[in-house]
């Protein structure tokens, strides 16, 4: 018996719990991406277009429309089929609808064992499986197309995620500034009453402010967490992971007009690309709809074979030795008559009429061929060809279906490109817009800058009062944020342009 000491008992739970860790590494490993810890949006895009749930679940349409097209392609290939079969008949008296085996002649029938086997070719053509393959090529395609608007949604929301993130980092740098900078006020307020030129209430105002910003602080705090963990959820990756973000976005004048970026997204729009895929599959699918019309050919070949073997042949050997027999006693009856004439003729050897061993031995092998000594049947071949006349108006009701399906898809598809002409209008617009804003706000951030710096220096000489102290510090928070929100709207903005023209427009 092993006896195992309190410290060696702990060294033996410490041992066991790293070997459960590491054989947890590589499950642990094989379910969570590996996020580096300098994060660039291009790394991003790449984790989350090859991890992200969404997307491989879409991409999974991928591969059935690969088999849809090869199962088209199949479809005209002869079929073929083989089949066989094994079946036992117990022993016993056999009906034949009114009469019995017994009555028949053929009484205390042997238990049986059948075998056999059929094998088949068929082949069969009309308009439909000739044209399956196309449709289910364009099909292939509009899947193909739904695709790549997927990953174009994936990557617009895993920049708008990213874009969070460094939005909220930013955010909480402000308000990092905004507690440095009601500290300051807070020290300010404290040497002026301690010189006597101040008051208790503008101190307890100075702590009220630094308590505001610490709230701030604690919001913004979880704000960049929330953000990052939403930007790891997008990308497929692991939640606890804390990457720095690499890249760095810059707000620069807009130079692209709305008819260069219209031409360009005409052959990018992942959107347009499936609608365009989606027409074709539809007036593809008005060609199939009028195979219907087509003739009908198939063609089709079977070859069969059967065994059946009795548990005994003494039946069968006993008839065969009474008709020995008997035709023994047959020749000896007529050599007997034939004796009687006056010139008889040579006598008959009646013994060779008599059943042989050989001849049981006949009826034994003929029995043995169970399982896989077939008697073949005999084989069948046949060629038809179906014209169809009228089918009560169905198939151009299925014609007519699928041409208003057509006129569907064509009607969308305009749509679609009015819509882009118009997104392309306004989001431009909001670019351009965007970006004057940003240029606005960061003089308005400066001119806060100065405002506060000289607030604050005429509370320190006793100039200025600390309610218009607050006042400039609310000024220049204010212009803060305004100045980031402009910021990230422009890049917001970019971002939604970038989706709709479906390529990328700048160089983060």
């Amino acid at each position: 018996m092993l006896n195992i000491t309190r410290p060696q008992a702990s060294l033996a739970k410490r041992v066991f719990t790293l070997l459960v860790a590491l054989a947890a590494l590589p499950a642990a490993a094989a379910g969570q991406q590996r996020v580096p810890e300098s994060l660039s949006l291009e790394r991003a895009l790449e984790i989350a277009l090859r991890n992200n749930p969404t997307m491989l679940a879409t991409r999974n349409d991928i591969r059935v429309a690969n088999w849809n097209l090869t199962s088209a392609y199949g479809a005209l290939l002869p079929s073929a089929s083989l089949g066989s079969s094994l079946s036992w008949q117990g022993a016993g008296e056999q009906r034949f609808g009114s009469i019995t085996a017994d009555q028949l002649g053929f009484g205390d029938q042997p238990s049986f064992l059948f075998s056999s086997y059929n094998a088949s070719l068929g082949f069969s053509l009309n308009g439909r499986l000739l044209m399956a393959p196309g449709q289910a090529r364009r099909n292939r395609d509009a899947t193909r197309a739904l695709v790549r608007s997927q990953e174009a949604a994936i990557r617009l929301g895993l920049t708008q995620a990213y874009l969070n993130v460094l939005r909220q980092t930013e955010g909480l740098r402000l308000v990092e500034q905004e507690l440095d900078r009601a500290q300051l006020n807070l020290r300010l307020a404290q040497g002026r009453q301690e010189m006597g030129s101040g008051n208790a209430i503008d101190v307890q105002q100075a702590e009220v402010a630094v308590g505001r910003a610490e709230v701030a602080v604690l919001q913004a705090q979880t704000g960049v967490r929330t953000s990052r963990i939403r930007l790891l959820q997008q990308m497929g990756a692991d939640l606890t992971a804390e990457p720095e973000l690499a890249s760095t976005f810059t707000v620069t004048e807009p130079t692209w007009t709305a008819d260069g970026l219209y031409e360009m997204a005409l052959g990018r729009n992942p959107g347009l690309e499936a609608a365009r895929a989606r027409e074709k599959a539809s007036s593809y699918g008005v060609h199939i709809a009028r195979s219907s019309y087509l003739p009908s050919v198939s063609m089709s070949a079977s070859w069969s074979g059967f065994t059946r073997q009795a548990s005994s042949t003494r039946a069968q050997e006993a008839q065969a030795i009474a008709a020995g027999v008997g035709a023994v006693q047959q020749c000896q009856s007529l050599n007997q008559l034939l004796s009687a004439l006056p010139n008889p003729p040579q006598p008959q050897d009646c013994s060779r009429l008599a059943t042989s061993q050989a001849t049981l031995e006949a009826i034994r092998d003929a029995n043995r061929a169970f399982p896989f000594n077939f008697t073949n049947s005999p084989p069948s071949a046949g060629l038809s060809v179906s014209i169809p006349i009228f089918q009560g108006l169905s198939r151009q009701q299925q014609v007519e279906g699928a041409r208003a399906q057509l006129f569907d898809a064509r009607y969308q598809l305009r749509e679609q490109e009015l819509a882009l002409r118009a997104d392309i209008e306004t989001r431009t617009a909001e670019v351009r817009t965007a970006y004057q804003t940003s240029l606005i706000e960061e003089r308005n951030q400066a001119l806060a800058d100065e405002q506060l710096r000289l607030a604050q220096e005429r509370y320190r000489l006793g100039f200025l009062n600390f309610i218009d102290l607050v006042e400039a510090e609310t000024v220049k928070a204010m212009a803060d944020r305004d100045r980031l929100f402009a910021i990230f709207t422009y890049h917001d903005a970019i971002a939604n342009l970038e989706a709709v023209v479906g390529i990328p427009l700048r160089n983060p």
